[in-house]
């Protein structure tokens, strides 16, 4: 087994250096037919070489990267083709300034667009063939993990089991059972990754020090108790050791930058969408002749109430405020494809210019929501301590349809683990909304109900006892 994992490793890792020597050759080698010099050991060269590696490097590392094995195909060709595309512009722009001289040109050109095209469809095509060869070869090497889902009820099986089916390749779940079945620590110990969900946090504590004495792999769902964790630290009381928390607030140097970085990104956000405003405006009138912005009372910071604005996506008539639902009449055609990709959320840069809003931090709920949320989670008020955002981690993500609690946790990591580094890489990330628009655009649905079926368990069971004798017989058990 160990044998097999540092297989992996090794397999991922000489991938991740022939996929970014690919990008890097495609890229050097197209440009250097119109640039010999680049084939030349010179301070030019080496320049803007280290600037394409430590670029490149650096926003693959924002983005996620080349997370083979852990990640689906769509995803790392998304997240991989983002980075890269960035790398290329910044590194051509670079190019373009070098070649600023008396040698060619006595003025500064944008050279070779065309090239740069190319460029950049070969390497998506080469990262394309990377990440399906990369999951091809990683899940050949590596069986799904035999797992086992823990809850407490039918319907919250309906919230986990439909996450877990969409990585079959990762995951077989063998068994489901209830936290205080008489056998859940026998499918604690015959089961490789154990999946926690809606478990009250005692009985929780006792399940994750059981899995973690038989070496296990956990996954669990976020309650409180975990959020304060995120931003926590070990400290030492002479030799007691202990877990510090101290209560979270923006220091007003962190206060300063932050406004000084949404007046800036709002501004210059606004002049580069202007002609997409202007777009969205005009299809809007026209459908309907209709308003084109519209606003709605919203929470921002210790509760404040704000208008927010949008473009308007809904008939005008319709003045009913409630979140949208799977194919909600109450949207326009234009509307659709607005909310499919976030263009409908870019007035609220004028929100920000006001200081309603900032750039990065939770999203501006609407009043009817926060008072239904804030019954049913008392928690979900402590997301009132940021100013709410036009991006942020549950935005980015999250999906329309994500549940409240799943948001309030995010939005609460955060607050917690709020830094000027973690703003920026929040804003890089958020292009690759707009590269999974279907999926996170998804309205409110129904969510799929499972029951603890005893029959089918002891099918299960039965299959699992059938393959370790298999195994055991071929020599590979454990």
């Amino acid at each position: 087994m160990h044998m097999i994992k540092k297989l992996k490793r090794t397999i991922v890792f000489i991938l991740k250096i022939a996929l970014f020597a690919s990008l890097f050759g495609i890229f050097f080698g197209i440009f250097g037919i119109n640039n010999p010099w680049l084939f030349n050991f010179s301070r030019t060269t080496g320049v803007t070489m280290v600037t394409f590696v430590v670029l490149g490097i650096a926003l693959m590392s924002v983005y996620g990267g080349y997370a083979v094995g852990s990640q689906k195909s769509r995803p790392i060709v998304h997240s991989m083709a983002l980075a890269t595309v960035i790398t290329d512009l910044v590194t051509h722009l670079q190019l373009s300034i070098m070649n600023t001289s008396e040698k060619n040109n006595d003025h500064f050109v944008y050279e070779t667009p065309h090239l740069l095209l190319l460029v950049m469809v070969l390497q998506v095509l080469v990262i394309i063939f990377f990440a399906y060869f990369g999951n091809y070869v990683y899940f050949s090497i590596e069986p799904p993990e035999r797992c086992c889902v823990i809850s407490s009820s039918s319907q919250s099986l309906g919230h986990i089991i439909p996450k877990i089916l969409r990585f079959k390749k990762q995951y077989e779940i063998d068994e489901i059972v209830r936290y205080d079945a008489q056998n859940v620590l026998d499918v604690i110990s015959r089961s490789d990754t154990i999946f926690l969900y809606d478990v009250p946090t005692k009985e929780r504590t006792d399940l994750i020090d059981f899995c973690y004495q038989k070496q296990k792999n956990i996954y669990y769902n976020f309650e409180m108790i975990d959020v304060v964790s995120q931003g926590a630290k070990y400290v030492t009381l002479d030799d007691k050791s202990m877990v510090m928390h101290m209560a979270k607030d923006l220091t007003f140097e962190q206060r300063v930058i932050k406004r000084l970085m949404d007046l800036s990104i709002s501004i210059v956000a606004l002049i580069l969408t202007s002609p997409i405003m202007l777009a969205c405006a005009i299809a809007i009138k026209a459908e309907d002749g209709g308003k084109v912005f519209y606003k709605q009372k919203r929470l921002t910071k210790y509760g404040r109430v704000f208008e927010v604005y949008k473009f308007r996506t809904m008939k005008e008539e319709n003045s009913i405020h409630k979140s949208v639902t799977a194919d909600d009449d109450r949207i326009t055609r234009v509307g659709r494809v607005l909310r499919k990709f976030r263009v409908d959320e870019l007035p609220q840069l004028l929100n920000i210019l006001k200081g309603d809003m900032t750039v990065v931090g939770p999203r501006p709920e609407m009043l009817e929501n926060v008072e239904k949320y804030t019954d049913a989670l008392p928690e979900f008020e402590y997301r009132l301590r940021v100013k709410a955002g036009l991006t942020g981690l549950a935005q980015i993500s999250g999906k329309y349809n994500t549940s409240p609690k799943d948001k309030l946790v995010m939005d609460l990591i955060y607050i917690e683990n709020y830094s000027i580094w973690q703003d920026l890489k929040l804003i890089f990330q958020t292009f690759t909304v707009f590269l999974k628009a279907s999926e996170s655009t998804e309205a409110f649905g129904v969510e799929e109900v499972f029951d603890f079926d005893e029959d089918r368990e002891k099918k299960r069971r039965a299959a699992f006892e059938e393959r370790e004798a298999a195994q055991e017989e071929a020599g590979h058990g454990d």
